[in-house]
C-alpha cells in the first residue's frame, strides 16, 4: 500500500551542519511492505533515479523520527544527518504522523546486539557491580593494572597528541584521563552504568570538560558524532575472556578509523597442565558432606556424585608457584584489530605438551598477558604466576579424572570455551597421554561460578623440590651473614663487660652490638633495643670482641625468649617474606615486600575483583 504527499519543502542537513534545500513542492510516498516502511522522496509522482535525484531511506534505517510544530518532520541518521521535510497543510502532517507511529507501534522492538546476547538478569546484576564506587576503587588499587595502563599510554604519547580517543566501558574514567594527559585533543568516555554520572562529575572538578565528553550507555547502542583514532578500554576478564567484555571492546571498531590503533592491541591465554595433590583432594573433600546415612536421620548419599560434579565445574580462582606446572604453556592469541566479535562465540584452544617432570596432572591452569603495542614502545600486562600478583590472579579447572604423564609423554587434547547468555562462558578441557586413549579424561566447568580460593598467603611451592637438607642450608646462609656482620662490627664494639650486672638482671643493648646481635638479612631478629639475659648478652659480646664468631652463631639461633612475637613484624620474617597474618590487626595494610602477594580474605572476593576497601596494596619486585 503507497500513501503520497506533497511537501512544501525538503532539505538535508549533513552531520557537518550544512543545509541545502534539494527540492521546491516535492512529493514523498510511504510504501508499506514485510518489512516495514519505505520513504521515497523525489520532484514528482512520475521522476525516476535515472531523471532526478530520488531520496530513498527505510523506517529501521532511522535513529529517530519527530514531529516540529504543525507542518515540520524530522528523520535522524546514525550518521548524524537529517532530512527536515514541511508539509502544506497541517492535515497533512496529521495523517503522514499517524502513519509513522502506527508502523513503530507494530515494529519490533529495537534490541542491541548486547541484548540479544545477554540475559536481562545478568546485565543488570553487571551493571549493578560496576556501579559501585568500591568496586572501581578495587580496580583502581591494583596498582600494576592501572601502573601499565598509565605507562602504555604515556609511553606512546605520539599515538594520543591531538588524537580523538573512544574509552570503552570508561567507569571512573581513569584511562580517559590518562589519554587527556598524552595529548589527545577529545575523548569519549562510554560507560553504560550509573558509575557515568561520577565520572561526569569526576571530569568536571578536574577541568577536563573541555576534552574529555562522558557518554552514558552502552556502546552497542549509543552514537557517535565522529570516528576515533585509538579505542582504550580494560575489557580482560579471568581467563582473559570471561565477562563477555571484548566483545563489546570489538563492536566498538565500528568507529575505528581504517588505521587506528588499539590499547590493548593483542591478548595471549596461556594454558598449561599443573599438578595440586592438594587443591584435588580438598575439591573431593568438600562433597564428603553428603555421604552421611543419618543426617537429621536423613541419608544423604544419593547427592554426593551431583555434589562432586558441581565443585568440580567450579573453576578455581587463585594464585600458585609456576613450578606447579608439568609443561611449558600452550599459547592462544587474538589480535582485536583484526578479529570480529562473532569470533569469540566459539574458541577452541589445540593442546600438545611434552611433560618436562613425571606428575599426576590434575588439570589445566590459565593466565594471560595483553600487549599494547604503540608507535614507540610496546608495554606488556601479565596475570602470569611468575609476575606480581594483579586482581585477575589466575584461573585453574580441574579435571574429575587426574591423568599420571610420565617426562617426554605427549599430553594432547582441546580446550573449548563456548559463550553464554550469562555473559560467560563453558569450558570443555579434554586431554589424554598420546597413544593411550584410555587416558583420556574429560571436565566441563562453568566460568560464571568460580571458587575464589586465594587466602592472601604467598603461593607455597610445590613438595618435593629440595635435593639438600633445607635446615642446614639455612643455617649455613645464616652464619655466613653473621659473621659477615661480626666481622665489620667487631672493632666497633667497647663494652667494658665487667661493669655489667651478673645477678640475673637485664641490660639493654645498643649502637654496633645492635646491628651485630639483632640484624640479619637487613631484618631485626629480635626488634631494636630488645633486652637480653645478662649472661647470654656477654657470652655474644665476648664472642663478637675475640672474633670467635662461630659462638654467636650458636647463640642467635637460640629464640630469645618465649614465642610471642617480638617488638616489630618483621622479627617473625627471618629469611622469608612479609607473612600477611602480621598485618591482620591493622585497619590499612600496607605491605612492602619482594613477595607480588597482597592479602584479601576469601570471603571478600567477588566477581572479577575483591570488595575490601581497606586494603593497601604496596608492593615492589627487585
Amino acid at each position: 500500500m503507497k500513501h503520497h504527499f506533497e511537501l512544501n519543502d525538503f532539505q538535508v542537513l549533513d552531520s557537518t551542519g550544512n543545509l541545502s534545500h534539494e527540492y521546491k513542492h516535492p512529493v514523498i510516498t510511504i510504501e508499506t511492505n514485510s518489512n516495514g516502511l519505505h520513504f521515497c522522496v523525489k520532484q514528482d509522482q512520475n521522476d525516476t533515479p535515472e531523471v532526478r535525484k530520488v531520496f530513498s531511506f527505510s523506517l529501521s534505517q532511522l535513529s529517530s523520527s519527530s514531529r516540529i510544530g504543525n507542518k515540520g518532520f524530522v528523520f535522524n541518521f546514525p550518521d548524524n544527518s537529517c532530512y527536515l521535510i514541511s508539509f502544506q497543510v497541517f492535515k497533512e502532517t496529521q495523517s503522514f504522523s499517524s502513519i509513522i507511529q502506527k508502523a513503530k507501534d507494530n515494529a519490533p522492538k529495537f534490541r542491541s546486539k548486547f541484548c540479544n546476547r545477554t540475559e536481562e538478569s545478568s546485565a543488570a546484576q553487571y551493571f549493578q557491580f560496576y556501579g559501585y564506587l568500591s568496586q572501581q576503587q578495587n580496580m583502581l588499587q591494583d596498582y600494576i593494572r592501572t601502573s601499565t595502563y598509565e605507562k602504555a599510554v604515556l609511553a606512546n604519547t605520539k599515538d594520543f597528541q591531538d588524537k580523538v580517543v573512544l574509552d570503552v566501558g570508561a567507569g571512573s574514567g581513569i584511562l580517559s584521563f590518562f589519554s587527556a594527559q598524552a595529548g589527545a585533543s577529545r575523548v569519549y568516555a562510554v560507560e553504560a552504568s550509573s558509575m557515568a554520572e561520577h565520572a561526569e562529575k569526576l571530569v568536571g572538578f578536574n577541568y577536563m570538560s573541555d576534552k574529555i565528553i562522558v557518554v552514558g550507555g552502552k556502546v552497542e547502542e549509543i552514537e557517535l558524532p565522529e570516528q576515533v583514532d585509538i579505542i582504550i578500554s580494560e575489557p580482560m576478564g579471568y581467563m582473559l575472556y570471561n565477562e563477555r567484555m571484548l566483545e563489546t571492546y570489538l563492536h566498538a571498531k565500528k568507529w575505528l578509523k581504517k588505521d587506528g590503533k588499539m590499547f590493548p592491541t593483542t591478548g595471549d591465554l596461556h594454558v598449561a597442565p599443573f599438578t595440586d595433590e592438594a587443591l584435588f583432594m580438598e575439591q573431593t573433600t568438600k562433597a564428603s558432606f553428603w555421604l552421611q546415612t543419618h543426617f537429621h536421620n536423613i541419608d544423604l548419599t544419593p547427592l554426593h556424585d551431583a555434589a562432586i560434579s558441581e565443585y568440580f565445574r567450579q573453576p578455581i580462582v587463585d594464585t600458585f608457584d609456576i613450578r606447579m606446572c608439568t609443561a611449558k604453556s600452550v599459547r592462544h592469541t587474538v589480535n582485536f584489530l583484526e578479529v570480529d566479535e562473532t569470533d569469540l562465540h566459539r574458541i577452541e584452544i589445540p593442546l600438545d605438551f611434552t611433560i618436562l617432570q613425571s606428575a599426576t596432572i590434575h588439570g589445566l591452569a590459565f593466565w594471560f598477558d595483553v600487549a599494547f603495542i604503540g608507535s614507540q614502545q610496546t608495554i606488556w600486562l601479565s596475570t602470569a604466576p611468575t609476575e606480581p600478583l594483579t586482581h585477575w590472579y589466575q584461573v585453574r579447572c580441574l579435571l574429575n579424572t587426574p591423568i599420571f604423564a610420565k617426562v617426554n609423554q605427549k599430553l594432547v587434547g582441546t580446550v573449548l570455551l563456548e559463550a553464554n547468555p550469562r555473559q560467560s562462558y563453558d569450558v570443555t578441557i579434554d586431554l589424554m597421554i598420546e597413544g593411550f586413549p584410555d587416558t583420556r579424561s574429560v571436565n566441563c566447568l562453568d566460568l560464571k561460578n568460580p571458587y575464589f580460593r586465594y587466602s592472601g598467603q604467598p603461593a607455597g611451592p610445590p613438595p618435593g623440590l629440595n635435593t639438600v637438607s633445607p635446615s642446614e642450608a639455612y643455617w649455613s646462609q645464616l652464619d655466613a651473614q653473621v659473621r659477615q656482620i661480626a666481622d665489620g662490627n667487631a672493632q666497633a664494639t667497647t663494652f667494658d663487660i665487667s661493669q655489667w650486672p651478673t645477678n640475673g638482671g637485664h641490660i639493654q643493648i645498643t649502637n654496633a652490638l645492635n646491628n651485630t646481635v639483632n640484624m640479619v638479612n637487613g631484618i631485626s631478629l629480635n626488634g631494636y633495643n630488645e633486652v637480653l639475659d645478662v649472661p647470654q648478652a656477654s657470652q655474644i659480646v665476648t664472642a663478637a670482641a675475640s672474633g670467635r664468631t662461630n659462638q654467636i652463631c650458636q647463640k642467635t639461633r637460640q629464640r630469645i625468649g618465649s614465642m610471642v612475637p617480638t617488638s616489630t613484624c618483621a622479627a617473625q620474617l627471618i629469611g622469608g617474606g612479609v607473612t600477611p597474618s602480621v598485618f591482620s590487626n591493622q585497619t590499612s595494610q600496607v605491605i612492602i615486600t619482594d613477595s607480588p602477594h597482597f592479602t584479601q580474605a576469601n570471603s571478600d572476593l567477588v566477581s572479577n575483583f575483591v570488595t575490601n576497601s581497606s586494603d593497601i596494596m604496596v608492593s615492589h619486585k627487585s
